[in-house]
């Protein structure tokens, strides 16, 4: 099995409900890390204080063919595609893996069954 890495990044008020669009798309355990999103633009600034957005990185591994279906979940209900918009997502492959759950790979293993 074939594994990639899809990083979707967007706004922290965002973390859970995208969480979950990714389960129900098939995605399994995730790994989410936090940081600040600063662009290209200058930031607002108030009283002397940047205002910067806060982001969340969540991070999954997954079998390949599932990734696009996680990704297009991902992309349709926050509007990734929209330029305005602050996310973002990418896929990465990976060579060498370790450390999955076997209960996690076993469900990869069915829902790519389903999917075929």
């Amino acid at each position: 099995m074939k594994f990639v890495a899809l990083v979707a990044v967007i706004q922290d008020k965002d973390e859970e409900a995208a969480i979950k669009v990714a389960k129900e798309a098939g995605a399994g355990s995730v790994t989410i890390l936090h940081g600040k999103n600063i662009g290209l633009k200058e930031k607002k600034v108030f009283f002397g204080l940047t205002l910067e957005e806060n982001v969340s990185a969540l991070l999954f591994i997954l079998p390949r063919k599932l990734s696009m279906k996680v990704m297009k979940a991902l992309r349709v209900n926050f509007d990734l595609d929209n330029h305005e918009n602050s996310g973002f997502a990418f896929t990465m492959p990976l060579s060498h893996v370790a450390g999955l759950d076997t209960d996690e790979l076993h469900k990869f293993e069915d829902d790519i069954k389903t999917m075929i």
